[in-house]
């Protein structure tokens, strides 16, 4: 059996932060927070609830998921979380971002052209192209690491502060992807 944190004895965890209700815990978080519970993984073997079983682990994730996000564009924020779930196959997390997108107000031509977005630069600024570039990489770092190229054109058009972000982002995103996959969360059951 798994010991769980009991959050009302935990000194290390904050009783007034309720992750469900909190305004600084984005509606992506909290979907995750929140989640509708999928069918089984395994015959009579239902998954784990990670918000449930390690409380302290999963406020700090959304502790660092808000963090990262501070002062950069929502839309960029968006493109990243997107790229990376299309990368990482995560379907939960990108029909969450992708709906989030198209709630800010992102077009569907841009949505279509993010996997491809090489090919279909024209659509996104060079900002944008270079974040997917670190986006990519990052994600995808067991392929071959992160080459000074690409890191270099991230670092040319970001100052230190939002290249810093951006990579937090990238790797916020990378972890709820692996939580999501890891405790088969189902695409378009967030409740948001």
């Amino acid at each position: 059996m798994t010991p769980t944190v009991d959050p009302a004895t935990d000194p290390t965890v904050d009783p007034t932060v309720d992750p469900a209700t909190d305004p600084a815990v984005s509606p992506a978080v909290n979907s995750v927070v929140n989640p509708v519970v999928g069918p089984p993984a395994v015959a009579g073997s239902p998954r784990l609830d990670l918000a449930k079983s390690a409380p302290r682990v999963f406020r700090a994730l959304i502790g660092f998921d808000a963090a990262a996000r501070e002062g950069l564009d929502p839309a960029l924020v968006e493109l990243i979380q997107i790229r990376s779930s299309h990368l990482n196959h995560c379907a939960y997390c990108l029909h969450m971002h992708t709906n989030d997108a198209r709630k800010a107000g992102e077009s569907e031509d841009r949505l279509h052209m993010v996997p491809v977005w090489r090919e279909a630069g024209h659509f996104f600024t060079e900002r944008e192209r270079a974040a997917l570039a670190l986006t990519e990489a990052v994600t995808l770092v067991a392929d071959g690491g992160v080459p000074d190229d690409v890191y270099a054109r991230a670092a040319a058009v970001f100052d230190d502060q939002e290249l810093a972000h951006v990579l937090a982002v990238i790797l916020t995103i990378n972890t709820w992807n692996r939580v999501a996959l890891a405790t088969a969360k189902i695409a378009g059951t967030d409740t948001r």
